[in-house]
């Protein structure tokens, strides 16, 4: 393999696979919210949040972590300035203790906490201004969790990387090296110990996270619901572990998962699905290492053309990296897992986001569902053909469709999916 591309793609994985504590949404307000604290070096008395209309879907509906079920920016931001620290980034609420709840609540009562939307065409947009007294502080990010881009404390500028648009993803590697073909060679030939911590603390955490999920009462219980309904044969253990996660997740739950494509829960459908079967075919380690990468890659490379947010369900592309993770566990060659991923996109694909929230967990279910179903029929050599519906010539051809359609061709059903949720909050 190319060494640009090996390293590009080990690059992009350590980008990618990052530890986060709850709905990366509301944590990243937290985060903006404690980096400006810190920056005014106190309290704040006023704040004001600005923040575009994906922001606020994706944190509207989900529960705070630690706050024993406060949901909101108000919420996330107060979280944020009582008890964040910034320098644990998508971990910034993991200290939060039970005294610290009360704290938080009293802050909210107390501080005006103002919340508007971005007049910015950023998709990804969080802007935070605080001040104390005479002090004033502002944080902005774009374009994904931790991307901040501006940092101005009493007018003058600490940081000012804000052109006004956003990067949608980490700068650090080249995707556009991202193939099928390029990922299953890397998969393939890459030495472990480039990778094998990134993908043991994702299979340690996001494990963690599901069997909590199926233990204890979560949200809607999907993966409870699941197992009671249909049993603990393979397919149906592997949808009902990832939804349980997402029901822990959405609903509160502080163990931390490992991401992908800046959310938790692609980083639970793309992962727990292979973990499931990889047990079920006594895989060995080694194996199981590479199907879990293998996914994360094949999400990644589907989520690129995307963006972080979008009215596209992240879950279907979490989904495809699940069945092409299975289907490398099965012995699958590049042909049977584009086949896979074909399959998958056919079968689900225009599956909308309307924001974060206890029926993401139902949405992964039903992605991990289309993926191995996908992959099955990729076994029996079955491909939906190329010109039915938005696939195209070939995988490569069939993913630039789906991004277009989710990217360019969703925006105005995003627009309107954010009109009605915010008419809902009035």
């Amino acid at each position: 393999m190319e060494e640009n591309i090996y390293k590009s793609f080990v690059t992009i994985l350590n980008e990618e696979l990052l530890p986060a504590m709850g709905c990366t949404e509301p944590i990243a307000v937290a985060y903006a919210a404690a980096y400006a604290r810190e920056v005014l070096g106190t309290i704040p008395e006023e704040v004001d949040v600005k923040v575009s209309g994906n922001i606020l879907k994706n944190v509207k509906g989900v529960v705070v972590p630690g706050t024993g079920g406060m949901k909101g920016i108000i919420s996330a931001v107060a979280a944020g300035i009582v008890a964040g620290d910034a320098k644990k980034e998508l971990e910034v609420i993991s200290g939060l203790t039970p005294s610290d709840r009360e704290k938080i609540s009293i802050y909210m009562q107390k501080t005006p906490i103002i919340v508007g939307k971005s007049t910015s065409e950023c998709v990804f947009d969080i802007a935070v201004e605080v001040r104390a007294g005479k002090q004033q502080a502002a944080v902005r990010i774009t374009g994904h969790h931790t991307n901040i881009v501006r940092v101005v404390k009493n007018g003058q500028d600490l940081l000012n990387r804000d052109g006004g648009e956003e990067t949608s993803e980490p700068s650090g590697a080249d995707r556009s090296l991202l193939s099928v073909e390029n990922i299953v060679k890397f998969i393939k030939e890459v030495d472990l110990k480039d990778i094998e911590g990134l993908i043991e603390r994702q299979i340690a955490y996001n494990t963690a996270i599901a069997e909590e999920g199926l233990k204890n009462d979560y949200g809607a219980r999907v993966g409870k619901v699941l197992l009671k309904a249909f049993g603990e044969g393979v397919d149906n253990l592997a949808k009902a572990t990832a939804a349980a996660g997402s029901d822990a997740r959405m609903n509160g739950c502080a163990l931390p998962v490992v991401i992908v494509s800046g959310s938790g829960n692609q980083g639970m459908a793309a992962s727990l699905p292979v973990i499931v079967y990889a047990r079920h075919l006594n895989a060995p380690r080694e194996k199981l290492l590479r199907a879990v990468a293998l996914s994360d890659l094949i999400t990644i490379h589907l989520k690129t053309g995307i963006g972080r947010l979008s009215a596209y369900c992240g879950a279907v592309s979490a989904g495809c990296g699940a069945g092409a993770g299975v289907c490398f566990l099965y012995g699958g060659d590049v042909a049977e897992i584009s086949r896979t991923i074909v399959n998958a996109v056919a079968i689900d694909s225009g599956l909308i986001c309307d924001g974060a929230k206890s029926s993401c967990a139902a949405k992964i279910a039903s992605a991990v569902e289309a993926g191995l179903l996908g992959m099955e029929m990729a076994k029996n050599d079955l491909c939906f053909p190329s010109g039915d519906g938005i696939l195209g010539e070939c995988v490569e051809n069939t993913i630039d469709n789906v991004c277009d359609v989710a990217k360019n061709g969703m925006r105005e059903t995003d627009e309107e999916i954010i009109k009605l949720m915010i008419k809902s909050c009035k």
